[in-house]
């Protein structure tokens, strides 16, 4: 028999939207629960992926994706399994700010920090080259144990930039042209290890609901 390859599909979702997100400080590996409306994108998101043959869902460790994911596994009957490696980057002296506060307080750092320098190491954090290295150790890992499923992965914006980046070939350097929304979905495919983007912001299960008016 010839080789016969295997298609792995991959569902990744941000987290809803939280109450730090609404007012801009900056989260990191600090937490903020849901706000009401990332709640209701949560249930929306659990409503649309039930028409999904969904296998099993990851999240990262951190409060605000374990809510999210908690509500889509409640739906879907699955099991949840938390992987720190989905974690968010680690922002350091930032978290707790908001951009605005960050320029204030550490002006050197902040005109780093949005240089776009993908090495640029945030005093007590990470740099982008090292979340997005870990990201995708972390996806390979869970879809080289899942092959032939179809995986949910609920994690952070800086993921999902990874991930996008990973997919595309976008380099880490170049500026980000694309949309990061609350718990739309984000569909990717995996086949004898080529990588395909199948859809990106898919938000129609969440008209209707505010938070949109851009999209």
């Amino acid at each position: 028999m010839g080789n016969q390859h295997t298609v792995t599909t991959i569902l990744a979702i941000r987290h809803g939207e939280t109450e730090w997100n609404r007012i801009g400080k900056q989260q990191g590996h600090l937490d903020s629960g849901l706000s009401p409306l990332g709640i209701e994108q949560a249930r929306r998101t659990a409503a649309r992926l039930s028409g999904e043959s969904c296998d099993i869902i990851y999240c990262s460790n951190l409060g605000r994706a374990i809510q999210t994911a908690e509500i889509i596994a409640d739906r879907l009957k699955l099991d949840l399994l938390c992987d720190s490696g989905l974690n968010e980057r680690n922002l350091g002296i930032l978290q707790g700010l908001t951009l605005e506060e960050f320029s204030r307080t550490n002006p050197a750092e902040h005109e780093l920090f949005t240089s776009g320098d993908p090495d640029y190491r945030i005093p007590g954090g990470e740099s982008i080259r090292q979340r997005h290295d870990r990201t995708i150790r972390t996806i390979r890992g869970i879809t080289g144990a899942h092959n032939n499923k179809t995986i949910v992965l609920v994690m952070h914006g800086g993921n999902l930039d990874s991930l996008f980046r990973h997919v595309l070939g976008i380099p880490l350097d170049r500026r980000r042209n694309f949309f990061l929304i609350n718990a739309a979905l984000n569909t990717f495919t995996v086949e004898a290890d080529a990588w395909k983007l199948a859809s990106w912001g898919d938000v129609s299960h969440l008209r209707g609901i505010g938070a949109l008016d851009d999209f």
